[in-house]
């Protein structure tokens, strides 16, 4: 991995950590994807999985993206309609999802699976950004779904090594 890679992922980790989001959190969502198909799974073993992911150009491109435009629709920095379809979580706005399906595809089509099951379903974090965002004046469209990919893609990587095992 590059120097300039690495920065990134330090400041998407930062950004992150700066929207209430750590990587515990994110480990949590992981295990519990994975622990009924890897009976020796480990919680290092996910980090090291979501490190991997995260390490990724093109997940980092996506987290850099969806947090800027929260973080302008909490300021209400939008052009409207955007304003108001990304502030108010539009369920047809839909391009939260389009934006990380970039994230879910890094380790192929269980990715979009284990994805459209944390989207529905919304455990840990998820669940509490998504309802934060609907409660509170902080803006979670973009967060809870970069979370939800994620996990989702370091669930996928977990399961891609566990065959090799």
């Amino acid at each position: 991995m590059n120097k300039t890679t690495q920065n990134m992922k330090d400041i998407c980790i930062q950004l992150l950590n700066d929207r209430g989001v750590t990587i515990d959190d994110i480990i949590d969502i992981v295990y519990d994807l994975q622990k009924k198909y890897v009976p020796t799974l480990t919680r290092d073993v996910c980090g090291e999985a979501i490190d991997r992911v995260l390490g990724k150009r093109e997940v980092q491109n996506a987290i850099l993206t969806g947090i800027e435009l929260d973080t302008l629709a909490e300021k209400n920095l939008l052009s409207e309609p955007l304003q108001s379809l990304i502030s108010n979580d539009n369920p047809l706005y839909g391009i939260d999802e389009i934006l990380v399906l970039s994230i879910c595809n890094v380790y192929g089509s269980i990715g979009l699976t284990n994805f459209g099951y944390v989207d529905k379903v919304k455990p840990g974090i998820i669940g509490k950004l998504d309802a934060m965002g609907k409660a509170t004046n902080k803006c979670h469209t973009f967060m809870d779904d970069i979370i939800g990919a994620v996990a989702a893609a370091a669930a996928s990587s977990v399961a891609h090594n566990a065959e090799e095992d």
